[in-house]
C-alpha cells in the first residue's frame, strides 16, 4: 500500500546562517537570505537541495493515463472547437462558462495555441481591439490603454495566454493541440439533409506526412455541434469551409481586400451555423462570405468567438435531437 511522503519543505522560521548546523541533515530549507526570498517562497539552500525521487516510467505513466483517460472521455463530446487562435478560444471560454454541464474539445493543429494572436501585426507586440470589444478584455481581468474608440492591450500575448489559461482551467474543456482536422464526420437523413457530426482527427506530424508514408489511419470525436475557427491562412486555414466545398456541399467563395470598418462588423454579424452542425466564427467565414480582412485588429476575432458559442447553443437541442434519433 503506498503512502503519500510528508513534506519536505522546511517553515522559513530561520535563516541559512542559522540552520548553518542543521542545513548538513535537511534538504529544502527555505532561505530567507535570498535576494527574491520576498518574492517567491521557492527559493532554497541550493547546496543542500533535492528533488523528491521519481522513476522515468512513473513519469510516463503519469502523462499517458491520463491523456488516454481525455481520448476516453472526449471521444463523445458535446461541442468539438476546431482552432485555438482568439476566436475559438473565446468561443471555449463562453461555453465553458455557460454550459458546465457540456463537454467541449478544441482541436488545435499546432504545438502552441493563439494563431496569429501573438504579435500584433507585422512583428508589433501591442494589440488593438476596437470597441466594445474592450467588455470581453475587462472580463479577463486585463489593463489596457483606453484611446477612445479604440483600446491597446500592452502585448497581443498577454491577451492569448491569458485567454488561454482561464479557458483551459474550467474543468469541462480539453485542448488537444498538435491535433489537426483531417476531414469530418457527416450524417444523412432519409430526406436526404446531411449535417455534421463530428470530426476525424490525427496527430499533426502523422498528418503532414500521408504523402511519404502508409497506413495511418486517423482517429475520431463524435460531436453534436462543430465549431470552426481556423482563420484563411496556413495550411489548416479555412479547413471546414474548404472541406464542404470539395463536396459541393457549401459554396466558397474568397477573402476580400482589407477594409477594417466593412470587415469586423460582417463577420460578428454573419457568425452563425453555416452548414447544418457547422457554425463558423472568425475569419474562416470570409472563405463562406466573401468578407474583407481586418488586418491587425482583433475586436472581430473575440466577439464572433462569443457569437459563435451563442450560435452554437442555439441550435444544441435540435443537433443533439438529430443525433440521438440517427442510431
Amino acid at each position: 500500500m503506498a503512502v503519500e511522503a510528508p513534506s519536505s519543505i522546511v517553515a522559513p522560521t530561520k535563516t541559512v546562517s542559522e540552520q548553518a548546523t542543521l542545513s548538513l541533515k535537511q534538504r529544502n530549507v527555505f532561505n530567507a537570505d535570498s535576494p527574491v526570498s520576498k518574492a517567491v517562497s521557492a527559493v532554497y539552500d541550493w547546496d543542500t537541495f533535492k528533488f523528491a525521487p521519481i522513476r522515468e516510467s512513473t513519469v510516463s505513466r503519469a502523462m499517458t493515463r491520463r491523456y488516454f483517460a481525455d481520448l476516453d472521455k472526449y471521444a463523445e463530446s458535446d461541442i468539438v472547437i476546431v482552432g485555438a487562435g482568439s476566436a475559438g478560444l473565446s468561443a471555449a471560454y463562453v461555453l465553458g462558462k455557460a454550459r458546465p454541464d457540456l463537454k467541449i474539445a478544441i482541436i488545435e493543429a499546432n504545438v502552441a495555441v493563439g494563431g496569429g494572436c501573438f504579435l500584433g501585426g507585422q512583428l508589433f507586440s501591442a494589440m488593438v481591439l476596437r470597441k466594445p470589444a474592450d467588455s470581453f478584455i475587462r472580463e479577463l481581468g486585463l489593463e489596457y490603454e483606453d484611446e477612445g474608440d479604440y483600446i491597446v492591450v500592452k502585448h497581443a500575448a498577454l491577451f492569448i495566454t491569458t485567454l488561454c489559461s482561464k479557458t483551459l482551467a474550467l474543468p469541462n474543456v480539453k485542448l488537444f493541440n498538435a491535433t489537426c482536422v483531417e476531414d469530418l464526420i457527416t450524417r444523412t437523413t432519409d430526406s436526404g439533409e446531411t449535417r455534421i457530426a463530428g470530426v476525424v482527427t490525427n496527430w499533426t506530424l502523422v498528418s503532414m506526412h500521408h504523402d511519404d508514408q502508409s497506413c495511418m489511419d486517423p482517429n475520431t470525436i463524435n460531436s453534436k455541434v462543430i465549431i470552426s475557427c481556423t482563420g484563411h491562412d496556413g495550411p489548416m486555414g479555412a479547413f471546414c469551409v474548404k472541406r464542404l466545398a470539395e463536396l459541393g456541399l457549401l459554396k466558397r467563395n474568397h477573402m476580400g481586400c482589407l477594409d477594417m470598418n466593412r470587415a469586423e462588423d460582417s463577420i460578428v454579424k454573419n457568425t452563425r451555423e453555416v452548414f447544418p452542425g457547422l457554425v463558423c466564427a472568425g475569419m474562416e467565414l470570409s472563405e463562406c462570405d466573401s468578407h474583407n480582412r481586418m488586418g491587425p485588429t482583433f475586436g472581430a476575432m473575440v466577439l464572433s468567438g462569443v457569437k459563435a458559442a451563442e450560435e452554437a447553443l442555439k441550435v444544441y437541442e435540435l443537433r443533439k435531437k438529430q443525433d440521438i434519433e440517427s442510431y
